[in-house]
């Protein structure tokens, strides 16, 4: 029915039982099995446990503004640091219904990838773009997998690969501009 400014007409609930069969097979409480156990006090939460003692905070957590406080128990796995883990402070500023909140924890979990590759380097066992990106199964086997079929996916794995690759690429290339340009500097 088209959403119009006529009010459609209300049926009583005689009415529906009479026209719709099985309408309002509920409403009689001798007919639902759960009258026995249902409660009917608003007041009620339905919890049926204390509230829990609450876990210890290290170090600074991020909280919404929209809760007032953090949940009992929360992950410490990985703590917030360098540069993602300030990202992630700010994004926290923002209330959960604005944009600025979650392009910033996007943001900042992009830098957190870019600071683990660099991590990768200082500890002298770099990632291998290859094999860690995927790109070398796209090429063999998966690559036959995704022919052949009615996969959304086999329309866009030709650029796969180079979307994948190409940060890793232009990496490589800023990288060899930098030691080049630092070497020059040292033959003078």
């Amino acid at each position: 029915m088209p959403y119009t400014a006529h009010i459609p007409r209300r049926y009583s609930s005689e009415e529906l039982k009479a026209r719709i069969p099985g309408w309002g097979v509920d409403l009689d409480p001798a007919d639902r099995p759960s009258v026995p156990q249902e409660r009917l006090d608003p007041d009620a939460t339905g919890a049926h446990w204390d509230f829990p003692e609450r876990q210890r905070e290290k170090w600074p957590r991020e909280r919404s503004i929209e809760h007032e406080f953090l949940t009992p128990v929360f992950g410490t796995s990985t703590p917030p640091t360098g540069l993602s883990g300030k990202l992630r402070r700010i994004a926290y500023r923002y209330s959960e219904a604005r944009a600025a909140h979650w392009l910033l924890l996007l943001a900042a979990d992009r830098v957190n990838a870019a600071e683990s590759h660099l991590a990768s380097f200082a500890r002298g066992r770099p990632d291998n773009p290859i094999t860690e990106t995927g790109i070398a199964g796209e090429i063999g086997r998966s690559a036959s997998a995704r022919t052949g079929t009615k996969r959304v996916d086999k329309y866009h794995m030709w650029i796969d690969p180079i979307l994948v690759g190409a940060p890793w690429v232009a990496s490589a290339v800023f990288g060899a501009y930098l030691v080049r340009g630092a070497i020059r500097r040292l033959a003078r």
